[in-house]
Order: structure tokens, then C-alpha cells, then sequence
């Protein structure tokens, strides 16, 4: 296992941190009532997946 030599730098343990990032989620909008929802997702407005009727609105 790697074990590092010395102790890493407040500035370059910051740099290295700085590009840890949430993102923002990719919504598509829905065919059928164009809500945005997530891809390859049942849409929770009108409760259709590829064209039909899955969850029960």
C-alpha cells in the first residue's frame, strides 16, 4: 500500500480539494406533460415511462 513520504501542504491539499464539485443533476423534459425529469426515470407529474402508463398518479 502507498504511504506518502511527507506531509502534503495546506495549499496543495486546498488546490487539490478546489475541484471537488457538486453538479448540478441532467434533466430531460418529459414527452408526454414536458415537466423536466431525470433521464431513464418514471416522470413523478404524470407517472409515464417510455410511453406508458408505471406509477399511478
Amino acid at each position: 500500500m502507498a504511504v506518502p513520504k511527507r506531509r502534503m501542504s495546506r495549499s496543495n491539499t486546498r488546490s487539490r480539494r478546489s475541484q471537488w464539485k457538486a453538479a448540478a443533476p441532467t434533466l430531460v423534459d418529459c414527452p408526454r406533460c414536458r415537466q423536466p425529469k431525470l433521464p431513464h426515470a418514471a416522470c413523478s407529474v404524470c407517472g409515464t415511462y417510455n410511453d406508458r402508463q408505471v406509477v399511478p398518479v
